[in-house]
């Protein structure tokens, strides 16, 4: 605890240690899929935040929330003027798509970052994915999974970490829902993150609301994820629970918890 409690007082301090001179720039609607339906080509883009005179910057690639049926891409304020790389993605969205869609267009996001972001003063030793939500969902579901990151010639492992807010350890809702199913009855399959615990996974942080703000037990879904991640012998595995957060609402105290661990592995990296 004294620990966690440390990590989050550092990122506080973080905005005061980056130059008030930085810059930044942003591009919009970069396409990281081609060649697909309309319906891909609308919706496969990123936005594309950076500071101009970035070297070797960390990159946090961003998936937005809403229930894999709405939302769309956006750099989080919180995320800004922090001497980070930032990647708003969207994706397609159900029922348009599938949720292996859904999961295809996340992985093809990161391996376009994963190609392309030492142009903008990144570093492929340093690319973060995380997610709110459904985003956390995917975030899981592509850093765990390594066959969906493979398949565009990128090994899962190589992503410097994960960071889910109150996404989901199993299925989906709305591909449970889909199923004709309820969102309080519970599916582990393929889809499921906590399908492919390992322990040889990237370091995985978990940031879930206050349990009993929570949606369907979200945040004891994610307790026995972690277990089940200790168990199998990942190190590396984080859960916080934010008191008196709801599910909508602990995003903003998450980032928080995300910077302090960005900052520490980029730490343990540069000294390696």
């Amino acid at each position: 605890m004294k620990r966690h409690l440390i990590l989050i007082l550092s990122a506080l301090m973080l905005p005061m240690l980056l130059s008030a001179k930085e810059s930044y720039k942003q591009i919009d609607n970069i396409s990281y899929k081609e060649g697909g339906t309309a319906y891909e080509t609308e919706r496969c883009k990123l936005d594309l935040y950076f500071p101009e005179e970035g070297r070797d910057a960390p990159t946090v690639v961003w998936f937005h929330g809403g229930g894999l049926t709405g939302g769309g891409k956006f750099i989080p304020e919180q995320l800004k003027e922090c001497g980070y790389i930032v990647v708003g993605v969207n994706y397609r969205l159900m029922p348009k798509a599938s949720i292996d869609d859904c999961i295809d267009d996340a992985a093809a996001s990161i391996a376009w970052v994963f190609n392309n972001i030492e142009g903008y003063g990144g570093d492929t030793n340093r690319i973060f994915v995380a997610g709110h939500s459904a985003g956390g969902y995917l975030t899981a579901m592509v850093g765990l999974d390594k066959s969906r990151l493979a398949k565009y010639d990128i090994d899962a492992d190589r992503i410097a970490g994960l960071f889910s807010f109150s996404g989901h350890a199993i299925c989906h809702f709305n591909y449970r829902k889909d199923k004709g199913m309820k969102p309080y009855q519970p599916l582990i399959d393929e889809t499921a993150p906590i399908f492919y615990v390992r322990p040889d996974a990237p370091l995985f942080v978990i940031i879930s609301g206050d349990r009993e703000m929570e949606l369907y037990g979200r945040y004891e879904e994610n307790a026995y994820f972690r277990r089940m991640m200790k168990l199998a012998g990942h190190e590396e595995t984080y859960l916080y629970e934010l008191d008196g957060y709801s599910h909508g609402d602990m995003a903003v105290p998450a980032f928080h918890i995300l910077k302090a661990h960005v900052k520490e592995a980029t730490a343990a990296e540069s000294r390696n």
